[in-house]
């Protein structure tokens, strides 16, 4: 059954390949279709020049020596005759006649001595009589004509050709010059019109023939043509996939030997220009890692520090001089937003350099956002609207760092009170975080994800880094989910954040666990 269902599907995979090369729109069919047409149009050119020259020379041959005999039985036998001959005369006379070579029939026509007309006739094809021959030719044949230079006879030999009971033939007819009888001829032309229909049908099966075969040819020339176009093709897909090593063999001295020299050409410097920026950009991303690691060290000890002079402020016991305190508090301030901000760059560097890793474990929804809003002190200025028992395997931490930034972003740029509302559908789970602001300008949506992205020019300097809304998107990237903005019709901004229900389970590295905390909570949308 398997075999069977294999073969069913490769005659299918056969079936379409050929299809696909012979869609209406290829340019292997165009071209098939064009040499066909030529090849047509030229067949059944030749053929109808052909046919046409070999019916007249058939016709024209048979048709002089028909009349070549029968103006020779006139001369010899009808001028025999008497200038008043009798029925039996005429009719013995028209039968000699008959017999010649060329078999035709004949039928002579004169007036016996007391002036009647008589008519002698050779007694074939279904008895040939005078009303067969048309009247046209009846009364040129009967006409005299003046005797001149240019004209030396008064009567002259005349012939057409006509269908008669259903078949071809050719009628003459002529007058005894000197007195005589007239005389009129019936030629059938049948023997000569099975050899034209035979001709014809040979010419039909030729052009046939021709078409076939130029079918055939103007398939070979097509792939031949087309088989270089189609290696480009391939080749250019594979190097929109990114494999920027795909090259063309080229051979020969053609256009199509240029094109393909043209696309190495253009590939090779696409390889080396994206070659040039990742290096540039593993470069900085070097940096902005290396720089973020070498300023942990002091800022350790300096967050020390800030948190003992935090202290002392808080402790109000005096060791701190008061013209001094603004200065102290600011630079706690200050080191705090640089700590978050060097975390967060180490956290952007994991996410451009693809060590990011998800710790997965089985995660309801509801509590999780309840506990990251209370860790926050949030519960007075945020309201969830979900129920309890939505379950979905996620990490738990990246959840917290993404909810974190949606929620502290709409709370300070929204406004209180931040309505979170979480529904479940059949595959993922949907997170709303709706704010009671002004809404966010149209231009600035389509930037809001972007790193470093402040919306108001005005206010270039915030607490926050510019990357929560970066981190957070990498975040649910990293799911497989999306985050989406939008303005509500009812005033304030939206922030939509989807999750599969089942993440990939991958396991995060130990030194990534313990070193990258998924960004920090910001809100410089």
């Amino acid at each position: 059954m398997t075999q069977a269902h294999g073969g069913i599907r490769g005659w299918t995979a056969d079936r379409k390949g050929v299809w696909s090369r012979l869609r209406l729109t290829s340019l292997r069919l165009r071209l098939v279709v064009v040499f066909a047409l030529v090849a047509l149009t030229a067949a059944v050119s030749a053929s109808g020049i052909a046919y046409w020259l070999n019916r007249e020379a058939v016709l024209t041959r048979t048709q002089d020596a028909v009349l070549r005999d029968f103006e020779q039985e006139m001369q010899n036998r009808a001028g025999a005759l008497p200038a008043n001959p009798s029925q039996d005369e005429l009719q013995h006379t028209a039968g000699q006649m008959a017999n010649s070579s060329q078999r035709f029939s004949v039928v002579l026509v004169a007036e016996d001595a007391s002036g009647k007309t008589v008519y002698g006739n050779s007694g074939a094809l279904n008895g040939f009589t005078v009303q067969d021959v048309p009247s046209s030719l009846r009364a040129a044949v009967s006409r005299r004509q003046p005797v001149t230079a240019a004209n030396k006879y008064p009567y002259h030999l005349y012939w057409q050709r006509v269908t008669i009971h259903g078949s071809p033939c050719l009628v003459a007819g002529t007058k005894v010059i000197g007195g005589g009888p007239t005389g009129y001829m019936l030629k059938s032309l049948e023997p000569e019109a099975k050899d034209l229909n035979s001709l014809a049908w040979s010419l039909g099966i030729a052009t046939g023939l021709g078409l076939v075969g130029s079918a055939l040819l103007a398939q070979a020339a097509a792939t031949t043509v087309l088989k270089p176009v189609q290696r480009l093709g391939v080749a250019a897909r594979r190097l929109g996939e990114g494999r920027l090593d795909t090259r063309l063999r080229v051979s020969g001295t053609d256009e199509l030997a240029d094109l393909s020299r043209t696309f190495n050409n253009a590939a090779e410097a696409l390889e080396k220009r994206v070659a040039e920026m990742a290096a540039r950009d593993d470069a900085s991303r070097r940096f902005v890692a290396d720089m973020s690691h070498e300023l942990r060290t002091p800022l350790t000890a300096i967050t020390a520090v800030t948190e003992v002079l935090e202290d002392e402020l808080e402790m109000g016991s005096g060791s701190v001089d008061p013209m001094i305190e603004p200065a102290v508090r600011l630079v706690v301030s200050e080191t705090r937003r640089l700590n978050d901000l060097v975390e967060n760059l180490m956290e952007v560097t994991r996410f451009d350099a693809g060590t990011a890793r998800l710790v997965v474990d089985d995660v309801d929804v509801v509590d999780q956002l309840t506990a990251c809003i209370d860790a926050r002190a949030w519960l007075d200025a945020v309201d969830l609207d979900a129920e309890r028992g939505i379950h979905a395997r996620l990490d738990p931490r990246r959840l917290d760092v993404i909810m974190a930034n949606l929620i502290g972003n709409a709370l300070k740029h929204g406004g209180s009170p931040v309505r979170v509302a979480v529904r479940n559908t059949a595959d993922a789970v949907v997170i709303e975080v709706r704010d009671h602001g002004p809404g966010i300008p149209e231009d600035v949506l389509p930037h809001v994800f972007d790193r470093f992205y402040k919306a108001s020019a005005s206010r270039p300097r915030s607490e926050g880094s510019g990357l929560g809304l970066s981190i957070a998107l990498e975040n649910a990237h990293i799911h497989g989910g999306e985050i989406t903005a939008a303005n509500s019709a009812e005033g304030g901004a939206v922030f939509t954040l989807r999750l599969p229900q089942d993440s990939s389970p991958l396991t995060e590295d130990a030194d990534d666990a313990e070193d990258g905390d998924g960004g920090k909570a910001e809100g410089d949308a």
